[in-house]
């Protein structure tokens, strides 16, 4: 497993962690991959260690980005040369490079300091579902379900009309839908430990 990961020197407590990015909103995963290839995720962080988890990302050509962004986001670099500046979007960018939009947003969320190159070393990203690991020792990586700030409840108090009632009860929903993720999450977890 050790030459599936090159040039990375404290490699003797990580973790080999598989995460699956069909469907996930690519800047909400890029920031969970940035945390953990830190190793800001575990409790024995240090800053100056290097302790981070070696992260494998596979179906990154299934990642979504919301909105129009696919349209309307644009990819700078520079050539050098005089009048050298190339601007491509995320659409063209996908087509030349399914993994590139991910490996950018997990590098601009990473402080940019000695270390950082070390550690884009750890995040490996793959297209497709294979990949070069051994799948005994890696763990999946899964976020805990999004909390909203205040749910609301299922009816109105009494006397209260609705401002819009279409979206209060998709807010509705969307508690009601959220409470179950997380209980479904906690059953899990206690099923795992």
């Amino acid at each position: 497993m050790s030459s599936t990961v090159k040039n990375v020197k404290n490699l003797a407590g990580a973790r080999y962690r598989l995460v699956d990015a069909s469907g996930e909103v690519l800047g909400r995963l890029a920031s969970r991959l940035a945390m953990a290839i830190q190793g800001k995720d575990k409790p024995t962080y240090t800053p100056g260690s290097g302790s981070g988890d070696v992260v494998v990302v596979v179906n990154a050509a299934e990642v979504a980005l919301t909105g129009k962004k696919m349209e309307k986001k644009l990819y700078h670099r520079h050539t050098g040369y005089v009048g050298g500046l190339v601007t491509r979007t995320a659409r063209e960018m996908f087509d030349r490079d399914p993994t590139f939009a991910l490996r950018k947003a997990v590098e601009r969320m990473l402080p940019r300091n000695v270390r950082s190159k070390e550690t884009m070393r750890k995040l490996r990203v793959f297209p497709g579902a294979e990949h070069a690991f051994d799948e005994s020792r890696l763990v999946r990586l899964e976020a805990p379900p999004r909390a909203l700030s205040k749910p609301p409840d299922a009816r109105a108090p009494e006397g209260m009309i609705a401002f819009n009632p279409e979206a209060y009860a998709k807010k509705a929903a969307l508690a009601k839908r959220s409470e179950e993720a997380r209980a479904t999450f906690a059953r899990r977890a206690a099923r795992e430990s």
